[in-house]
């Protein structure tokens, strides 16, 4: 199918799903090309769900990367979002935006993926305390590390991603969506399932915590964690 065919039968998608769902008020979900092409691949056509792919690929890692710090993880993830949007054809009704939706798998995604790392941290440090007689005393003492007042940009914006990934999982997601994707506080209540008045108290208490991390981080060159 020619690039001109192919625009005009998505045209006329986009107009059929905006004339069936206009009279519900889900205008977010009617005006969506994404939603379109959702809809047309789950009729069987596997050449919209390419196009899916490549609208969406390079915004899905950016956010994967913005939870979990990691280009090579965040890229192995992306495959993992797209596959579970893959599976869910069958089931998927367009309520909202096609990115709110999204977001909520790659948020769960990405989420999941950190516990997991976790786990396996916790693992591998009661092995290693396991097998040496010093114990705890063969960790660097945390007094030895001088503050650096002078953080390049790079290490602080490393150091605000580290202060959000020891946030609450739902702040988390309040965060990121707000600060890197600019979604409003109602599509972020939609993809973490709450209320708007939910989401401007996630941000609130998210704000205060991120504060209090990065203020002791500047004053002491150490985080919580460290101290503790």
């Amino acid at each position: 199918m020619g690039e001109t065919a192919w625009g005009e039968v998505m045209g006329k998608a986009v107009a059929a799903v905006a004339g069936s769902f206009e009279h519900a008020g889900r205008r977010g979900a009617a005006a969506d090309y994404d939603v379109a092409l959702m809809l047309a691949f789950q009729r069987g056509n596997e050449l919209a769900f390419q196009e899916l792919v490549e609208r969406n690929h390079a915004r899905v890692i950016g956010l994967i990367y913005r939870f979990i710090g990691d280009a090579a993880d965040a890229e192995d993830l992306a495959q993992e979002v797209f596959l579970r949007i893959y599976r869910a054809r069958q089931t998927y009704k367009p309520t909202a935006k096609f990115s709110t939706w999204m977001f909520r798998i790659t948020a769960n995604v990405s989420l999941n993926a950190l516990r997991s790392r976790a786990s396996r941290r916790d693992d591998v440090s009661i092995d290693q305390m396991a097998e040496t007689q010093d114990g705890p005393r063969a960790m660097p003492d945390p007094e030895t590390r001088m503050p650096d007042q002078r953080l390049h940009q790079g290490e602080l914006q490393d150091k605000v991603r580290q202060a959000i990934g020891t946030l609450p999982e739902k702040q988390q997601i309040a965060v990121v969506l707000n600060k890197y994707e600019g979604m409003s506080y109602a599509d972020i209540a939609r993809t973490i399932g709450c209320s708007t008045m939910a989401v401007k108290s996630l941000l609130a208490r998210a704000r205060d915590n991120l504060k209090d991390r990065l203020l002791l981080y500047l004053r002491t060159g150490r985080s919580r964690q460290q101290i503790a």
